[in-house]
């Protein structure tokens, strides 16, 4: 890869990085996208693996203070049990399907009844979205907005959504590099000049983003939050739709 292309990359990070920072989101998603445009989807998912950790680990750190470690560890159980069923399985679905399966759950979450809302201290719910993210991860490299709504979904202030959500990221990253560095594709490779400007930027755009969410309040943060999942689902159910209703005119002709 070009310094060019190493340098245009290191600041797509930066700016993911600073909008996940603020949000505890969709840089993420944003990036998986250009990263799977340019390099083969095990390389994409590797690099994408190491950005998230050093971004969501170097915010963990920052606001290592407000973290719930009960719902981190609940939900990692059902990540853990994701994996193993994933690991036997090994389905990947075809692109619109993963998008539509991103875009929807969100909402069907949104839509359950009142004592069965996305609640983080819950241990049957904590399990139960672990599973369900980790498997959307697994098929699509992030987890989508769903994961956003179950955090959002307690009583946690912005530093405790940001950085609780941001702790269970670590190890759902991780598990993503060993399920795709280890399990899909061993001869996955990545350039080291790469991981390390990829790991600095992500750093970088964490910490650029710490005052601005120290200077929001815990109304402001769930009301821009709970937009910008809105949007970033709809977006994935239009594209997703779009790219089935292409595909099925084309093989109907």
């Amino acid at each position: 890869m070009t310094p060019l292309m190493i340098a245009a990359l290191g600041a797509l990070m930066v700016a993911t990085a600073f909008l996940s920072g603020l949000f505890g989101m969709a840089g993420g998603m944003i990036l998986i996208g250009v990263l799977l445009t340019i390099m083969p989807l095990p390389t994409a998912m590797v690099l994408h693996a190491i950005t998230q950790m050093a971004s969501n680990g170097w915010r963990a750190f920052l606001w290592r203070a407000h973290i719930r470690w009960r719902p981190v560890f609940v939900y990692l159980i059902g990540c853990a049990l994701a994996l193993g069923v994933w690991s036997i399985a090994r389905y990947v679905p075809d692109k619109p399907i993963a998008l539509l399966l991103l875009g929807v759950t969100p909402f069907m979450a949104r839509l359950m009844p009142k004592n069965l809302k996305p609640n983080p201290d819950s241990i049957a719910q904590g399990s139960f979205y672990g599973f369900i993210c980790m498997g959307l991860m697994l098929m699509t490299g992030v987890s989508g907005p769903l994961m956003d709504t179950f955090f959002l979904g307690g009583n946690f202030g912005r530093r405790e959504v940001v950085a609780t959500k941001a702790t269970c990221q670590v190890a759902s990253h991780l598990t993503k590099l060993v399920y795709f560095g280890g399990i899909i594709d061993q001869a996955a490779t990545l350039d080291p000049v790469l991981a390390a400007v990829a790991i600095a930027a992500s750093m970088l755009g964490t910490t650029l983003a710490r005052r601005i969410l120290e200077a929001m309040s815990d109304a402001q943060f769930r009301t821009w939050a709970n937009r910008l999942i809105t949007t970033v689902a709809g977006y994935y159910i239009l594209y997703g739709g779009w790219l089935l209703f292409t595909r099925n005119s084309a093989m109907a002709f």
